[in-house]
């Protein structure tokens, strides 16, 4: 597994294509461990379906062994309630009226792919409904921003500004970031920033841009197993995340299921 990855890369047609086929996988990956996100069931074994499908499709579980305090140990990461995001997978068992985010990576044919999404488990409250929708809706609109001649920090600001404006946070410490044949690659893209600011959007560059929002302040903290990242007030947090190309015209989402 490579570490970050230094310049910014456009990528070609063919490459693009290559990449779709990995966003499908992970699109594929995250349906299935959403079908089975319910009460009783451990992160563990959502881990294990997940894994499970990357295979299949002849891929590579792209977090499995990606450097950090020591190699990642799972095919996903799976963080819950207040758990914002390198939730490591294991005994804990999802619980009626959690919010469970689900994070996967695949590398395929050389190319990566990245995407995550949040859900509540069974019953859930007004408080997590309005969460997971707001934190959707911020993706919405980094994405829409994400066109030929604007910048990365336009596509932040967007983000900041719609989730600031819906009483939530935006996390300082993690970005969005560049992909391709790296899991990160240059830009970073933060969740907070100035319209106007930061590397020029081009056709062909590809980022995998994910709000991760807290319900309370934007301070976090690292559990003593040293990747899982919760926030520091105990309030809950959600994260939604796809790979998407900026293109001569629309923006396209790499990660979706179907085209």
């Amino acid at each position: 597994m490579s570490p970050w990855r230094a310049g910014i890369e456009r990528k070609s047609e063919r490459e693009l294509a290559v990449m779709r086929q990995a966003g499908k996988i992970v699109a594929r990956a995250l349906a299935e461990m959403k079908a089975h996100t319910k009460p009783g069931v451990t992160t563990r074994q959502l881990d294990a379906i997940a894994e499970k499908v990357i295979v299949q499709h002849k891929a590579v579980p792209a977090f499995k062994g990606y450097p950090g305090p020591y190699p990642y140990p799972n095919a996903t990461t799976i963080s819950v309630n207040e758990q914002l995001v390198h939730g490591i997978p294991g005994l804990r068992m999802i619980k009626e009226g959690d919010l469970v985010s689900l994070d996967c990576g695949v590398l395929y044919q050389g190319f990566y792919g990245d995407a995550a999404l949040s859900v509540g488990v069974g019953r859930y409250s007004p408080e997590v409904e309005r969460l997971l929708e707001v934190t959707e809706q911020a993706l919405d609109a980094g994405i829409e921003m994400m066109r030929p001649d604007k910048r990365t920090g336009d596509v932040s600001a967007a983000i900041q500004k719609y989730v600031e404006g819906h009483g939530y946070t935006v996390v300082r410490e993690y970005t969005s970031h560049g992909i391709g044949r790296s899991m990160h690659e240059d830009p970073a893209v933060p969740n907070h920033g100035k319209a106007g600011k930061g590397s020029l959007l081009r056709p062909g560059m590809t980022i995998a841009l994910e709000p991760m929002v807290l319900a309370g302040t934007h301070e976090t903290r690292v559990l003593p197993d040293q990747w899982t990242v919760i926030s520091k007030d105990g309030s809950l947090s959600a994260h939604f995340e796809h790979t998407v190309a900026v293109t001569e015209d629309n923006p396209v989402i790499l990660t979706r299921l179907e085209d």
